[in-house]
């Protein structure tokens, strides 16, 4: 009769605990656990669950430990011990328990996962050999695709990286994570065409970051869709205004489109922004000003530009065009021609050199009229 009474007890216990456990009272949960006199295997199994979901993960590796002492059969628990292990960063000890299942269930595709984030986590190279055993023995293994492609990704292995991302995407097309793979894949072989599409099925899946926003934007600029270029760029900066490359971008495209009044306020946000060096920023405003024929501004920024970088051969050569449009005095004028050609006449850009030449040739032709 009293064992009876006890077992109630026990069991309306357990019910009041998973009660407090499941609207996340998990202190009021663990306490009631810990007042029932037989600890049996169920009591310490929820009680390990109970510290770990209140963040006491030493406490919860005890209690797991305990339970596998009792039944050392609990797979579950063994798998739930070895995770706790992981997050706590003891590696060496999720390790032996992972290896100590795959040799017991050499089938499990989830338990070589589970190397392989250790490995992966200790930067181990050998970590890319078990989230292959993941997907030789689970071919869609989301996680594992991912990892595999992520990997190639970032060696440059453009082709397999593809590859491992559509395995994955025809079993699962709202994988967010690999999505981003294969545009990103895409995108690096400047393969603009083939990666919109994907950022857009990111953008669709509610999932726009600066990063997507701003890589989808250069790939449309990239195809000449100037005004989804601006809009997505425009987006980017909403979460995060101060990119001077998406800002020097928005200058461009505004530059193109015509809105050369938007184009001078990006542009000169890029400089603000952005460290050394900022040439490209300072020639893409003066050719702003330049489309303005404003060529004493235009002068400005060029020789800004060149202060940045005196090797800068398309600013100098602008240069000399502002100062030609600029300037009265044909001296003045021809100097300018003269130190771009001094400069680079030996090493630069074919075509400018040939541009410059026929120009200063012009020049002195009118400044010998003249003294004649």
């Amino acid at each position: 009769m009293f064992a009876i009474v006890k077992a109630e007890a026990q069991t309306s216990a357990l019910a009041v605990s998973d009660s407090l456990y499941a609207v996340g009272n998990y202190s009021e949960a663990i306490g009631v656990l810990k007042n029932i006199s037989s600890a049996s295997e169920t009591v310490n199994l929820k009680l390990a669950r109970g510290y770990k979901a209140r963040g006491d993960f030493n406490e919860a590796e005890k209690y797991f430990k305990l339970v596998l002492q009792q039944n050392p059969e609990r797979i579950l628990s063994a798998l739930e011990l070895g995770k706790l292990l992981i997050i706590q960063q003891k590696l060496e000890k999720a390790d032996s328990i992972f290896r100590n299942l795959t040799e017991r269930y050499p089938e499990n595709a989830g338990f070589q996962y589970q190397l392989g984030l250790i490995k992966e986590k200790q930067q181990d190279s050998t970590a890319g050999i078990y989230f292959k055993n993941t997907i030789q023995l689970e071919p869609l293994h989301q996680d594992a695709l991912f990892k595999l492609a992520k990997d190639e990704l970032q060696h440059r292995e453009y082709g397999m990286a593809i590859n491992y991302s559509l395995m994955g995407l025809n079993a699962n097309p709202g994988n967010v994570s690999l999505l981003s793979i294969l545009a990103q894949s895409y995108y690096n072989q400047k393969l603009y065409e083939k990666a919109i599409p994907e950022f857009e099925k990111i953008l669709e899946l509610g999932q726009g970051n600066e990063f997507v926003h701003s890589r989808l934007g250069f790939a449309y600029y990239n195809e000449g869709m100037y005004e989804k270029a601006i809009e997505q760029y425009n987006t980017a900066l909403e979460f995060e205004d101060r990119n001077s490359d998406t800002h020097y971008n928005l200058g461009k495209l505004y530059a193109i489109t015509g809105d050369l009044e938007k184009s001078e306020i990006h542009l000169l946000m890029a400089v603000l922004i952005k460290k050394q060096p900022v040439d490209a920023e300072f020639l893409s405003l003066g050719l702003t000003y330049k489309l303005q024929q404003d060529h004493k501004k235009a002068l400005e920024y060029f020789n800004s530009a060149l202060e940045e970088n005196p090797e800068n051969e398309r600013a100098l050569y602008e240069r000399a065009i502002a100062a030609d449009n600029y300037f009265k005095d044909l001296e003045t004028r021809i100097n300018y021609y003269v130190a771009y050609l001094n400069k680079f006449e030996a090493k630069g850009n074919g075509d400018l050199i040939y541009l410059a030449k026929i120009r200063l040739k012009d020049l002195r032709k009118e400044q010998h009229l003249l003294e004649e």
